[in-house]
């Protein structure tokens, strides 16, 4: 079960990538750049717990939340932390930058107060942008010099890595979002989907003690900031299942993930799932899998 991966993680899966020391960063949040030539050709399915933008030159399938993409171009891709997603890269030729930076590295003394607000960064947006020529021209020359300037000495060297960062923020938003992302067939299909992508949100549970917040139809629909009778009227006719059959069916997976991948106890596991006695876990396990959760767990390791 993959989990939100830090930026400590991050170094960690990438260790033979060859990369500045930006220690110097600490207290302005963090902020790094690299070529992706030496970087692995398939990521984890997970959420980061940093902000990502990739000028991707190669091709390979991109994997965002509920949806996935064939990138055959070069694209820029802006990533978020509560959206998860997967590269898998169709061949050894990529190429390309990206940098990686937290929300606090960006907002130091500048104008934008919540990244997440950013048509850029916030969920249910197009993360991705095929580039032309002359955009890639453009993308390519910011990240060139992101990679000359983090290597310099120069005391204000992160206020232009900084100005770096939002020149490609405003050339993005310029430029036309992809659209071959499967669309939206219609009202309903829109509200599923976000739907679907905050329900998965909520995943995986981390620890005991993060515990699933969101867990009725009504708890998705103030969310949604939509009546609760529109949602579950949604997701029925896309689905074919009754909102909390999804939910259900979701927190099931979860059941099954944290039995066979962690030693945490039932009880632990039940209120990591947002229940409140570990008998009504129980109960509720066995009447979605016809086993308890102990004979899962057995069957499974």
């Amino acid at each position: 079960m993959e989990s939100r991966e830090t930026i400590k993680e991050f170094y960690l899966r990438n260790a033979p990538m060859e990369r500045v020391d930006t220690a110097a960063t600490s207290g302005i949040g963090h902020f790094n750049v690299f070529s992706r030539e030496s970087c692995s050709l398939v990521s984890p399915y997970s959420r980061r717990d940093y902000y990502k933008i990739s000028l991707i030159i190669g091709k390979g399938k991109l994997h965002y939340a509920n949806k996935w993409i064939h990138v055959d171009r070069p694209a820029l891709l802006f990533s978020n932390p509560v959206v998860p997603y997967s590269w898998e890269a169709d061949d050894e030729d990529q190429k390309g930058w990206f940098c990686l930076f937290t929300d606090q590295f960006l907002q130091n003394g500048t104008r934008l107060r919540n990244l997440m607000d950013s048509q850029l960064f916030k969920i249910g947006g197009t993360p991705v942008f095929f580039v032309d020529e002359d955009q890639q021209a453009i993308i390519s020359g910011l990240f060139t010099k992101m990679m000359t300037e983090i290597q310099t000495e120069y005391m204000h060297k992160y206020d232009m890595l900084r100005a770096c960062l939002h020149l490609m923020i405003h050339e993005a938003m310029k430029m036309r979002p992809a659209e071959s992302f499967e669309p939206y067939q219609n009202a309903s299909h829109r509200v599923v989907s976000l739907f679907m992508e905050l329900l998965e949100r909520q995943f995986p549970i981390d620890s005991p003690e993060a515990f699933l917040k969101l867990k009725t139809p009504n708890d998705y629909a103030q969310n949604l900031s939509i009546h609760v009778n529109s949602l579950n009227r949604a997701v029925k006719e896309m689905t074919g299942k009754t909102t909390s059959q999804q939910i259900a069916s979701r927190i099931t997976q979860e059941a099954n993930a944290l039995l066979k991948h962690t030693d945490w106890n039932i009880s632990e596991i039940a209120y990591g799932l947002g229940f409140e006695e570990p008998a009504y876990f129980t109960n509720f396990f066995k009447k979605q899998t016809g086993l308890a959760p102990n004979e899962a767990r057995t069957t499974v390791v």
